[in-house]
């Protein structure tokens, strides 16, 4: 059994695409602690769904900066640590007359994470992230994923990463991540990598021994942008940009894996996916929906339906900056409706509510052929969580779609916890 400790849980995404591993027979892993708190709100909501679904014994709902420094005792020893977490700057502050060290921003939750690996050194690390990651900022383009590796690398960690569209791979959603596994030194996996030692050896483990290449199967073509290199220096003076990253190059390819802060990264493509695919249409819900959802076509708001095909049409138009700097702007269209045989577009925070909008979700309903917002019950299954699961007395259906827009889609994390399960 792999005890686990969840951060920046949501709603319980990584906890439920964990435990689809686990059977009658046997727990291949447990939550023994959990973290989710929203700087923004009082209410905790979030959390409260969280507490409802899978109980409140070792579940805290305190800022995790707080919890560090005021707490740390509360946070148990475990294996692994998962969380997707908050986006942010994750370049570090220092100062020369400190003593203290590396101290991160106010603010930075990388830092978080990087302190309770610190003192608790779990064998192993699942993270989640925007694929953008990878070439952050855009003025340092990768100056941020070094920061990253550097610092797991220091505290004794084998590191592999891939961006992951699960769409791709059969899932009802085309949502786009990157998500990082990490070893720690001793186990049996970091034995493994540590062994690799020429880029020869460093490929084949991204092509085809690799944790994340047996959940999510890629192609690797010689020619596709292969990088190979250390990341020198401390973390201030990477986080000072003392390696020159700037806005032209990306030193890291959608795959890759670091062992000892020496760096291998290759372009990949997904392998055709052959098994079963799941489309929008396949996820809509049975009940009758609310007419909420609905887009009236005629009075008393003939004009909505007009704003909505706008906001989906492509534009050319020429706008004015907050210098009165005049400028074009193009875009293209969206979509509308959305088709229903493929895999949704990515669910966004703002999908919630009925102002249209360029960027939320809206289908020909098959039952009434009328134009239609989807439900939350649809949202949750597109991440291919239960349905209804954010269902609460007092959670407006914003709310839930927001809590969406959020989350990830579960069936990654089960394909690569499977995996991490066979390897070890």
């Amino acid at each position: 059994m792999i005890k686990t400790i969840e951060l920046f849980a949501g709603v319980g995404g990584f906890r439920l695409g964990l435990e689809k591993n686990n059977t009658k027979q046997k727990q291949n892993f447990k939550v023994v602690w959990s973290n989710q708190f929203e700087p923004s709100t009082t209410s905790q909501t979030a959390s409260r769904i969280y507490e409802a679904w899978f109980g409140n014994e070792n579940h805290s709902s305190q800022d995790i900066t707080k919890v560090i420094k005021e707490d740390f005792d509360s946070i148990p020893e475990h294996d692994l640590l998962v969380g997707g977490f908050p986006c942010q700057d994750y370049s570090v502050a220092r100062s020369s007359s400190s003593a203290n060290g590396i101290k991160g921003i106010k603010g930075n939750l990388w830092w978080s994470i990087h302190e309770i690996l610190e003192k608790r050194l779990p064998n192993y690390v699942m993270l989640e992230n925007v694929d953008s990651l990878l070439k952050s900022p855009s003025t340092m383009r990768g100056r941020d994923f070094a920061i990253i590796l550097a610092s797991l690398s220091d505290l004794g960690y084998a590191v592999e990463w891939r961006i992951i569209n699960a769409a791709e791979y059969g899932m009802p959603q085309r949502r786009k991540r990157v998500f990082i596994t990490a070893y720690k030194e001793g186990t049996s996996i970091h034995n493994k990598i540590s062994k690799l030692k020429t880029s020869d050896d460093l490929f084949k483990w991204v092509a085809s021994d690799g944790v994340l290449q047996d959940a999510f199967p890629m192609n690797f073509i010689d020619d596709m942008f292969p990088n190979f290199n250390k990341i020198e220096g401390s973390l201030p003076e990477i986080s000072d940009n003392k390696l020159g990253f700037d806005s032209k190059t990306r030193p890291f390819s959608n795959s890759g894996v670091m062992i000892d802060r020496i760096v291998y990264s290759q372009k990949g493509v997904p392998d055709e996916y052959k098994g079963k695919t799941v489309n929008l249409k396949d996820i809509l819900q049975k009940e009758k929906v609310s007419e909420e959802f609905f887009i009236p076509a005629a009075e008393p708001q003939p004009s909505l339906l007009d704003k909505w095909l706008y906001l989906k049409g492509s534009k050319n138009l020429i706008k004015t900056s907050k210098t009165g700097y005049k400028y074009p702007y193009a875009e293209g269209p969206v979509t509308f409706p959305d088709a229903l045989n493929r895999a949704s577009r990515t669910i966004i925070t703002g999908e919630g509510g009925k102002s249209p909008s360029r960027f939320k979700h809206v289908i020909k309903d098959p039952m009434s052929g009328r134009l239609r917002r989807l439900t939350p019950f649809e949202l949750e299954k597109l991440n291919m969580f239960p349905g209804s699961l954010t269902k609460m007395k007092g959670v407006s259906d914003g709310k839930r779609a927001f809590f969406m827009g959020n989350a990830l889609v579960i069936g990654v994390v089960t394909k690569i916890s499977k995996s991490l399960i066979n390897m070890i």
